[in-house]
């Protein structure tokens, strides 16, 4: 167990904000820390990430809220994603913060509250109550201000190039 954890945040519009997160709960499953990982708009029965399996597989906690977004599925309906939402930050108080993990990763949680399906004073509430010796990873792009400030370690990913630009589809076993 950790003695103090810290809120880290990967942003930008760079690949790899996950890929970090999940590189960090591996090294933390490595150690024998207890780990969650809490998914925003992703959903564990459709995408069949492959990091998801992994996690499975090392012993990390997954939990999906918000399936969904209107960026990929344009019949979202953004009322029930902000219930989903404010569901995710009720479960992560209620239930995973008395569960003793030694880190979280909340993956896409700056995309949920960027879209305002999270109220950012909720997310500020919820990180200032976090426990003590919880690691806390949020990862997603346009990562306000205000998070940026009260974090303890923030790296902005930056894209360079990416094969996207060139019309490359998503592949199975690199970006998923």
């Amino acid at each position: 167990m950790l003695k103090k954890g810290i809120i880290q945040i990967y942003t930008g519009c760079g690949k790899g904000k996950t890929t970090a997160a999940v590189g960090q709960t591996v090294r933390a499953r490595g150690q024998g820390l207890k780990a969650s990982f809490v998914y925003f708009h992703k959903d564990s029965d459709k995408q069949k990430s492959g990091e998801m399996k992994i996690l499975k597989k090392i012993g990390v906690d997954i939990f999906c809220f918000a399936k969904k977004h209107p960026y990929l599925n344009k019949k979202s309906s953004r009322s029930c994603l902000k219930v989903k939402c404010t569901e995710a930050l009720d479960f992560i108080r209620d239930v995973l913060f008395k569960k003793k993990y030694d880190i979280i990763v909340l993956d896409e949680v700056n995309i949920a509250m960027r879209d305002c399906f999270i109220n950012e004073n909720e997310l500020m509430k919820l990180l200032r109550n976090k426990p003590k010796k919880l690691e806390l990873i949020l990862t997603g792009r346009d990562a306000p201000k205000k998070l940026i400030e009260y974090a303890d370690l923030v790296s902005k990913i930056k894209k360079i190039k990416h094969p996207y630009d060139s019309g490359m589809k998503m592949r199975k076993g690199i970006e998923y």
